[in-house]
């Protein structure tokens, strides 16, 4: 067992959609990202994903409405949800998804990271 500093993580990095694993719990990743600009829609069929705003604000997008998040709101995006993270600016975000989670679910293409970092 070891305390995490969440915002010391932060630091080590500064490439957008490019989550890192800082922890594990219950076949379950706890990552921080950066994100900024427009994530590629998609869905994940068969995982839950939690989205947990640090700093800076997240519009989540789905087809029939967006939800803004501001820092120390959290979403969770329900397996088969058509959703898309967008930030105007800056914002930094601790998911917590089954491990087996890819990052573009079901829209494989240049943003799809299969082998995440672990800081």
């Amino acid at each position: 067992m070891k305390k995490i500093n969440v915002f010391e993580k932060l630091s080590l990095f500064r490439d957008y959609w490019d989550p890192k694993i800082v922890g594990e719990l219950n076949e379950q990743y706890v990552k921080l990202a950066k994100f900024k600009g427009e994530f590629v829609w998609h869905t994940h069929e068969n995982e839950d994903e939690m989205f947990f705003v640090l700093n800076g604000e997240l519009i989540m997008e789905f087809r029939d409405h967006k939800t803004k998040l501001q820092e120390n709101e959290f979403i969770v995006v329900p397996r088969g949800t058509e959703h898309r993270p967008v930030a105007k600016k800056e914002v930094a975000v601790m998911l917590i998804e089954p491990k087996s989670t890819i990052n573009t679910g079901d829209k494989e293409g240049n943003m799809t990271l299969n082998n995440l970092d672990i800081i």
